[in-house]
């Protein structure tokens, strides 16, 4: 993967912190003909179903409730997208894991989730969030694979970092980093809290990044 380079962005736009509260929900796709014509730029949350993507996009746009946050994990079904502002997109996957659904649906994800990452012209990015207490498990990691095979960025979120010290945190988030280096060379992580709000500002200059226009 390659490393995102620097730039100067000449998109005109809100301050980074505050531009994303304007953030809406726009549709949810079960098919790729149905995505957003007019798409330029899309970072996608993908992780495992308890991972707290729904959280993280929430925490992220200063909404409580823009994703919906179910009790039950595999409750996202569909690609949903989220207005930015003009053009550029987030985009709540559906995850991969724990979801109690028929095998039909299952693969339907599946399918789903694959085609999206391998086809869409407009993503730049993926966060991809794992539960510090579980990172980087066999399903990650293929998931990472995947991402690779397209030359694509990923920036991990280590999620729930208020469940551990911080100490015990921070060995974790530099275990993970000495692993992404050897082999995922290009991926960048850090901590993350929806809870304590950890991390916000380090993830919104990711976004940043990704969704600006240089």
């Amino acid at each position: 993967m390659k490393t995102p380079s620097n730039y100067t962005s000449t998109h005109k736009c809100q301050r980074p912190a505050s531009r994303y509260r304007e953030t809406r929900f726009l549709k949810s796709c079960d098919i790729l003909s149905q995505l957003p014509l007019d798409s330029s730029r899309e970072v996608a949350f993908a992780g495992r179903s308890n991972s707290g993507k729904s959280s993280a996009i929430n925490l992220l746009t200063g909404q409580k409730y823009l994703a919906r946050i179910s009790k039950t994990p595999g409750r996202t079904q569909l690609l949903n997208f989220f207005l930015v502002e003009q053009d550029c997109y987030l985009v709540d996957l559906p995850g991969y894991g724990f979801a109690r659904v028929p095998d039909e649906m299952r693969f339907h994800w599946q399918g789903l989730l694959q085609q999206y990452l391998m086809k869409s012209k407009a993503l730049r990015g993926v966060m991809l969030l794992m539960d510090i207490r579980h990172p980087l498990t066999n399903m990650d990691k293929r998931f990472l694979e995947c991402l690779a095979s397209r030359d694509m960025q990923a920036h991990v979120l280590l999620t729930k970092s208020d469940k551990l010290s911080r100490t015990k945190a921070i060995a974790i988030l530099r275990q993970l980093q000495e692993t992404l280096l050897a082999d995922f060379s290009g991926v960048s992580s850090q901590l993350f809290s929806a809870l304590t709000g950890n991390g916000v500002n380090e993830a919104h200059a990711q976004l940043d990044r990704w969704l600006l226009r240089g």
